[in-house]
């Protein structure tokens, strides 16, 4: 699966991102992603496709998941928030790269059992809560990092305030058509958003009767 992700990197359309970063595929060679996906789909789990996890959500594409977790460029012991758990295999991604993780997903029934799946395989610098990833996680902020996993049509203003001065944030925006998009907040609080390549997420759940 490894070897997949490296020969699609270098031969990307989009020239920008040839290369992940080795940390990266490591940690992407150490976490068994046949634990994260349904039973009846462990065949498929080392091919580099989406799979449908239940619930309508899908857990993304091993080249996905390395290039995200690449683009956030994590420093050591970086504080991350990733706003979508799913099944979980994105979050113990970052684990292996991580301080810590804090990572919040809308569905109670995905959040649960990707917190089981990741206590059970000793993901000791994780943390999961069920709720609205909107708001973020305001009182484990300031992060070095935030990833959201969903698509939102727009970037969620309590996200930008919850990311630190030089950090980023990896999210895909749109509804129709949706890019890849790295925001990285400078110094004086503003930020600079930079459109990677176009994908195709799941939309952004939020909890019913908020705007």
């Amino acid at each position: 699966m490894v070897d997949k992700v490296i020969a699609l990197a270098s031969t990307a359309a989009d020239a920008r991102h040839p290369k992940i970063d080795p940390r990266v595929l490591e940690a992407m060679r150490k976490v068994p992603r046949h634990e994260f996906v349904p039973p009846q789909l462990r065949h498929a789990a080392y091919r580099n496709r989406p799979l449908p996890i239940g619930e309508g959500q899908t857990i993304s594409q091993p080249y996905i998941v390395a290039l995200m977790t690449d683009l956030l460029q994590l420093p050591p012991h970086a504080k991350v928030l990733e706003i979508g758990t799913g099944c979980g295999y994105q979050t113990a991604v970052l684990g292996e790269i991580a301080g810590e993780v804090y990572s919040i997903e809308i569905v109670e029934s995905l959040g649960r059992a990707a917190a089981d799946t990741l206590a059970r395989l000793g993901c000791t610098n994780i943390k999961t809560r069920i709720g609205d990833g909107y708001a973020g996680w305001p009182e484990a902020a300031p992060f070095d990092a935030i990833i959201v996993t969903a698509a939102p049509d727009h970037i969620p203003p309590a996200l930008i305030a919850q990311l630190k001065p030089g950090g980023r944030m990896v999210i895909p925006v749109g509804t129709l058509t949706q890019e890849l998009m790295v925001v990285k907040k400078k110094p004086d609080g503003t930020t600079v958003k930079e459109d990677i390549v176009p994908v195709q997420f799941v939309p952004f759940t939020r909890e019913p009767d908020e705007t």
